[in-house]
């Protein structure tokens, strides 16, 4: 059972501006029924400033708030400030959502894109993306843009924000491609004389061998294991593990989540640590 904040509690029994603003300005239409969740959102305009804005919305208690909870936001906005609005922002107006309900918030901020553009009179950059879920229909940009916004670090993440992979699993290998690449496309920046200039591999595995000697190797080898760097691919670090770490069995914290919180906040804080297969 879902844990939901009274916020979203009191939008869910609650809704506000449920229903369609007539002669609408701008209509935003994102998500379907065959995919279990869909949002209707329309706006009244004027002199760039939204002065009404209305929702239709089919789906559960988490899309029902997240909605109710944009048009609140949004009602007396201009729409230079609207379409700023993150779904990390609908959240927080809720007080949070949980994990596996986030793709609830980002299909408010589709709605909000969708129907400012349609305002505009052009067209959304994500309706020219490829689709890699076929389930839900959603496309190599926009997931390419929530692993981005939202800092997302795995599948299942990807899945809670966007629902890509929440059906029949096919496209998991492809959505684990589009993670790689977009961690390794924002690579950290190394500022030397205020020119920004990327870590080499070199580096990169330099700083992870240091790290792995000092922070991690001495622990694991006092209850008798150890550990190898295998390789290093964009921001995903493969190693060997053997033994057994007393103090995380303790903590109910695995090697490998020790591994990577040391790598993260010693050499950088997009690495992602798996083991070798």
């Amino acid at each position: 059972m879902w844990l939901y904040t009274d916020t979203v509690t009191e939008h869910f029994q609650n809704p506000r501006n449920v229903g369609e603003v007539e002669n609408a300005d701008g209509v935003g239409d994102v998500g379907s029924l065959a995919c279990g969740d869909a949002l209707k959102l329309t706006l009244k305009i004027e002199d760039d400033r939204i002065v009404d804005a209305k929702f239709k919305t089919f789906g559960c208690a988490s899309a029902i708030a997240s909605s109710s909870a944009l048009t609140e936001m949004i009602k007396g906005m201009e729409i230079a400030e609207a379409e700023k609005i993150t779904n990390e922002d609908i959240a927080d107006f809720l007080g949070g959502l949980p994990k596996e309900k986030m793709h609830c918030s980002v299909m408010g901020r589709e709605a909000l894109e969708a129907a400012i553009a349609d305002y505009r009179g052009e067209k959304l950059p994500s309706a020219e993306g490829e689709v890699v879920c076929e389930c839900f229909g959603v496309t190599d940009v926009e997931i390419s843009r929530a692993i981005k916004e939202s800092s997302l670090r795995s599948l299942e993440e990807i899945t809670n924000f966007t629902k890509a992979g929440g059906g029949c699993g096919k496209c998991e290998d492809k959505l684990e491609a589009l993670l790689r690449q977009t961690i390794s496309e924002g690579l950290q920046m190394v500022e030397i004389d205020k020119k920004p200039t990327r870590m080499t591999t070199l580096q990169k595995i330099k700083k992870i061998e240091d790290v792995l000697e000092r922070e991690v190797r001495p622990g694991l080898r006092l209850d008798g294991g150890d550990i190898e760097l295998i390789d290093v691919d964009g921001d995903f670090v493969i190693v060997s593990m053997r033994g057994q770490c007393t103090s995380c069995a303790k903590s109910e914290t695995t090697i490998k989540e020790l591994v990577e919180k040391k790598l993260r906040e010693q050499v950088l804080e997009t690495l992602i640590v798996e083991e070798e297969k």
